[in-house]
């Protein structure tokens, strides 16, 4: 009796560890997928975009004329440091870039529902302004920049270092865990590839170790013939600057 009661602790308690921990990931998710920045850098403007639960920042490049970059970054980024370099690079163009919630003094907590609403608005406030826009979408901001034009029409659309899906992405990252049925914020972007009709241009890193570009390579597959277009930036990881490269390909759609 007592080898079966031990036999049986033996079995049953890996297991109750193992689902705690999954337990544990499942209440942490989205620790790991959003990681704000602190408060914008207040050298840059910037203008409140109103939210069911509280404005949410957009840290702004004002130009005036019909051209306009709206951008979605990564998930620990601070946009308002991107945006003078993107306004560098662009200098005939206005520039908006979303502080996600939770982000760089925006209002509520960041959700993939929540953050493609707020892209949504913003591009509408955007449209008002400037007939021509170019949504580019960085990283995690792919996911949100996606689905955006999804909904609405771009001139361009510009996706850098994307994923076919965050849940892809998790499985590959925590192999030992069901991640395909923890993760929440999906951000499943193969399935909204189908729905874009305007020219996209794909960017990824050769060397890039967050998000390999296996993962990106499954997403072009999902695109309509002759919509998406793909560069890959040689000898580059995933937190690349504008390289000469970079700006090169930016270019032809911005």
């Amino acid at each position: 009796m007592a080898r079966r009661h031990v036999a049986a602790a033996l079995i049953v308690a890996p297991l109750v560890a193992y689902v705690g921990a999954c337990a544990v990931l499942y209440a942490t998710q989205r620790k790991h997928i959003y990681k704000p920045a602190g408060r914008a850098n207040a050298g840059v403007p910037t203008m409140p975009l109103p939210a069911h639960d509280g404005d949410v920042l957009v840290s702004v490049r004002a130009h005036e004329g019909p051209r306009a970059i709206v951008y979605f970054g990564g998930n620990s980024e601070d946009v308002s440091n991107s945006v003078p370099l993107i306004a560098e690079a662009f200098p005939d163009t206005a520039i908006y870039a979303l502080h996600y919630r939770g982000y760089g003094g925006s209002a509520g907590s960041p959700t993939e529902a929540d953050l493609v609403a707020d892209g949504v608005a913003l591009f509408d406030t955007v449209r008002r302004r400037h007939p021509d826009v170019v949504v580019i979408g960085r990283s995690l901001g792919t996911g949100v920049a996606i689905q955006v034009c999804a909904r609405r029409e771009p001139r361009h659309l510009v996706l850098v270092t994307p994923y076919d899906s965050i849940a892809d992405v998790a499985a590959g990252r925590f192999p030992a865990f069901p991640a395909r049925w923890i993760v929440q914020d999906r951000y499943e972007s193969w399935r909204i590839a189908p729905h874009i009709r305007v020219p996209t241009l794909v960017i990824a890193a050769e060397f890039d170790l967050t998000i390999p570009w296996r993962h990106t390579q499954r997403l072009l597959e999902h695109f309509r013939p002759g919509i998406a277009r793909f560069v890959l930036l040689p000898g580059e990881g995933h937190n690349f600057g504008l390289t000469p490269e970079f700006l090169e390909a930016l270019r032809t759609a911005a």
